[in-house]
């Protein structure tokens, strides 16, 4: 009997302290924030949210940029008129395109996971968004770069995505042409 009462008081604790622990961390939520770069999942409302933020707060960095030349399918990085980086990339394909124009690193995040129409792909590397959903994020799953393949993002090796996402600040011009 004494088993019985001592086993179900300590089933019946265990179910009331997982329940409260998650109702606290339900009620401790937060959605990420920009410069969290170790947030796990990010949407594109909550990056076009963040987005407002930066560029109040113009963390602009005034000598280094990035160049994604989507006829060459390469990315340069650079600081003044000095080339820090060149790497092949993988832009959007003809049906996805990647977006022209200037932009600035609104949010960077050290593993992302990443999810669209007919997407949904874990544990991105290095993602560092510069407009709405579109980011510049390294890719393990192909290695076909210099071939426009993704949906609009701009694709990197993964070791030189870690490079480009350690030397590059919040705020940092990016200017995709063709």
């Amino acid at each position: 009997m004494q088993t019985w009462i001592s086993s179900s008081l300590v089933r019946w604790s265990g179910t009331f302290c997982t329940g409260a622990l998650m109702l606290a961390n339900l009620l401790s939520w937060s959605p990420p924030i920009t410069s969290d770069p170790h947030s796990a999942t990010v949407t594109a409302a909550s990056v076009e949210k963040n987005r407002s933020s930066v560029l109040k707060h113009k963390h602009r960095s005034p000598t280094r940029w990035i160049e994604i030349d989507l006829s060459r399918q390469r990315l340069r990085a650079w600081e003044g008129k000095r080339l820090i980086y060149s790497f092949r990339t993988s832009t959007g394909k003809y049906s996805t395109p990647t977006p022209r124009g200037r932009f600035w690193i609104i949010s960077k995040y050290r593993i992302n996971r990443m999810r669209g129409k007919g997407y949904d792909i874990p544990d991105v590397p290095y993602t560092m968004y510069f407009y709405e959903g579109y980011a510049i994020h390294g890719a393990y799953w192909h290695h076909r770069f210099g071939t426009p393949v993704s949906h609009g993002c701009v694709n990197l090796p993964v070791r030189q995505a870690h490079k480009l996402f350690n030397w590059t600040p919040m705020g940092t011009l990016v200017v995709v042409h063709r």
